[in-house]
């Protein structure tokens, strides 16, 4: 595939730089990852420009680098949750190509800035799996989130309907910062999934992007996945394609239903934050690892109704079991680690999201056969979660141990524990028809998505009449 100035900011144009990326078989740790940013400004003074934004929690500076001098702006941002790494590698890869790909710095008109890392605290209890990120098993056990007030994509302020959040942290702080300043046209927070096939999210509805976004993994030979959304209260734009989640519709969600919020809603997103400069905000969620039912729409001969029945009792089970250890320990626990205070937040969710997928089974639009995605994703989600959440636990209570500081019943707990969640990583392991997925192509779904979107705002701008700013100015549809 031949790339002409024409056709640069294409879909054609965007494809064949996707699938340039070199193999790549790991993601950087911190200080690989910043380093490399530096060496990137050393050898291109001026074109590359890099500054600190902010603080983390404990004291590390956050940079940004920005590159290029066009009219448009673009953020992107990594790291945004620590256990979902593919965005370093594809910050690194676009920063290079931004760099040394004149044609398309052309073509794009912009200015990018991007944050390799927006959090570095919560990336380092994460480096110890990076090496190797083949392994679900090692994944999961080396595993860290932090609890949802502690997340940087969701802890923007928030007011809605007497719900009230303003406990910023310091990178959330950064990050806004930048936003205001920089009023970007296009936003891109680097997230991924863990198992599955490709999704994605977006802020509002632009013209032919479904079809672009659809096309990218179809090129690079990845399913999308039709299962089950991260939430009922998500709007479906297309297939696998869903309007960027809202902390307020969620809320709402869950008051229609009759149900608490409490608990399970908390900050903003930064897309909601980014919506007040007229941002369109994208995140193409991509699995390590794929599985012949992502995208398999054949109806099955279990209900809707059965599949959220067995999710629900898998969750409720699984809080359970964790809420008893963690319960147990807490009076003896004197390490407030962030696996602790994880676990604080996560355990007793499992139970109360497991409550409500109860609840949501006896709908009447539940009636319904469902499809072998359904079943396998919805399946997935509690082995998902007794990986995440019970290796969490597990590793707050090693951490006690490992400071010297356990009692006996902590040990005795810890190894009750171990047990329980090795039998979990053994069924996991029985899964059959897993494939792992080479970085590189993950990498290229991202790259190839924002820069599709950059040339969809771009026509976007044009046809506005705000002038022929941006690729595809004179070039092919972004369909190709």
């Amino acid at each position: 595939m031949s790339t002409s100035p024409l056709t640069v900011g294409s879909l054609e144009g965007v494809l064949e730089r996707a699938h340039r990326v070199p193999p790549l078989h790991d993601f950087p740790g911190v200080d690989e990852l910043l380093a490399s940013f530096d060496e990137l400004v050393e050898r291109h003074p001026g074109l590359a420009r890099r500054r600190r934004i902010g603080t983390s929690r404990l004291g590390e500076p956050i940079p940004m680098v920005s590159i290029g001098d066009g009219p448009r702006q673009m953020l992107m941002v990594a790291g945004v949750h620590p256990n979902e790494p593919i965005g370093f590698r594809t910050v690194q890869h676009l920063a290079e190509l931004l760099c040394t790909d004149e044609e398309l710095r052309a073509a794009l008109d912009a200015t990018w800035h991007l944050v390799p890392c927006i959090d570095p605290d919560g990336a380092r209890l994460n480096e110890a799996w990076y090496g190797d990120p083949r392994s679900r098993t090692a994944y999961a056990r080396r595993f860290y989130r932090p609890a949802p007030d502690e997340q940087v994509e969701w802890t923007f302020p928030l007011a809605h309907e007497g719900h009230w959040f303003d406990d910023v942290m310091p990178e959330t702080l950064a990050l806004m910062r930048v936003i205001d300043e920089v009023r970007p046209e296009l936003m891109v927070s680097l997230h991924n999934a863990e198992m599955g096939g490709v999704y994605y999210y977006l802020s509002e509805e632009v013209p032919g992007a479904v079809e672009a976004l659809h096309a990218i993994p179809a090129s690079l030979d990845l399913p999308l996945d039709t299962g089950e959304p991260e939430s009922p209260a998500l709007q479906l734009l297309g297939p696998a394609v869903y309007r960027m989640a809202s902390t307020r519709d969620e809320y709402d969600y869950l008051v229609s239903r009759g149900l608490d919020p409490t608990g399970l809603v908390g900050g903003d997103s930064s897309a909601a934050y980014a919506a007040r400069h007229g941002t369109v905000s994208l995140v193409a969620e991509l699995p390590y690892w794929s599985h012949p039912s992502a995208d398999d729409d054949t109806p099955t001969a279990t209900s809707y109704r059965e599949v959220l029945i067995a999710k629900a009792e898998g969750l409720i089970e699984l809080g359970a079991a964790l809420t008893e250890v963690l319960e147990a320990a807490a009076p003896y626990l004197s390490i407030r680690s962030p696996f602790l205070r994880a676990s604080e937040a996560f355990v007793p969710m499992m139970g109360t999201v497991g409550r409500h997928e109860r609840d949501r089974a006896e709908l009447p639009e539940s009636d319904r056969p469902a499809t072998v995605s359904e079943v396998f994703s919805a399946a997935d989600l509690v082995r998902c979660f007794r990986l995440r959440y019970g290796g969490m636990l597990v590793r707050a209570l090693a951490a006690e141990i490992a400071a010297g500081t356990a009692t006996a019943r902590v040990r005795e707990l810890h190894h009750g524990l171990v047990t329980t969640y090795e039998a979990w990583l053994e069924e996991a392991d029985r899964v059959e028809g897993l494939e792992v997925i080479p970085v590189e192509r993950l990498v290229g779904v991202q790259l190839a998505a924002t820069l599709t979107m950059a040339e969809l705002l771009g026509r976007r701008r044009a046809a506005a009449g705000h002038g022929a700013v941006g690729p595809g100015a004179a070039g092919q549809g972004a369909a190709g």
